[in-house]
């Protein structure tokens, strides 16, 4: 619900990395209105997942005001998270996993903390969206991504790469490769990811479609390197 002292913005994000880990970049674009900002950026060594939590960060930070927010992205790892509170549970359990994996360190406690502070002045409500899907803003967000990663320009991301300093040898090797099938669609299973660049699988869901629901996919494609999971017209059946 939008607060009348606040300003409503749409916020989209995407990252994502040439290999996984590798060199990464991240787009947001932001709207209120009729004023429109984009922003991008890349580091020379990270993962898909700290760009997807890179990318929110930063749009969240472009926020001068406290402001009700829509911040889409295709994320999973980001939204599900967000939604269900679980980054707060881990802050109070001192980054640490409850239930099952207790105890077990959290991953990217650095970026999820960030995140939650970013986050604290505004009213957020996460919401994800399929990508690859012609989704105008997430493509935007999607080619500002791939062209940071595979720009002449990248920053450290210091925290990553103090906790792996067995993956230095990737810094100059896989610099400015571009991102293989970027650009393109998910049609079959082989076909290189085009967030990551990885050989894609073609996989059925675990669950059928839930009473009421006028269609389902029978198969999708998912990229087993970054995760990402692609669903395809031609698996679309009605129910």
């Amino acid at each position: 619900m939008t607060t009348p002292s606040r300003q409503s913005v749409t916020i989209y994000t995407d990252g994502g990395c040439v290999g996984n880990p590798g060199p990464g970049g991240y787009g947001v674009v932001l709207f209120s209105g009729s004023h429109r900002r984009e922003l991008s950026g890349a580091f020379r060594l990270t993962t898909n997942n700290r760009m997807e939590l890179f990318a929110a960060i930063s749009g969240l930070d472009a926020l001068k005001s406290p402001c009700d927010v829509l911040l889409y992205s295709d994320s999973t790892y980001l939204v599900s998270a967000m939604q269900k509170g679980t980054p707060q549970r881990w802050r109070e359990n001192g980054w640490r996993r409850k239930g099952k994996g207790a105890g077990e360190a959290v991953k990217n406690p650095d970026l999820w903390k960030n995140l939650l502070d970013a986050e604290a002045l505004h009213e957020v409500s996460y919401l994800w969206v399929k990508g690859h899907a012609n989704v105008a803003e997430n493509e935007r967000c999607d080619r500002l991504a791939v062209a940071a990663a595979t720009g002449r320009t990248h920053a450290v991301d210091e925290v990553f790469e103090r906790e792996h300093p067995e993956l230095q040898d990737r810094v100059k090797a896989a610099g400015r490769r571009p991102v293989a099938g970027a650009g393109k669609k998910v049609t079959h299973a082989g076909q290189s990811c085009p967030k990551c660049g990885g050989a894609v699988e073609q996989r059925k869901p675990k669950r059928g479609p839930k009473p009421g629901q006028a269609y389902y996919y029978a198969y999708y494609f998912t990229c087993p390197d970054c995760g990402t999971n692609y669903m395809v017209e031609e698996a679309k059946r009605q129910t």
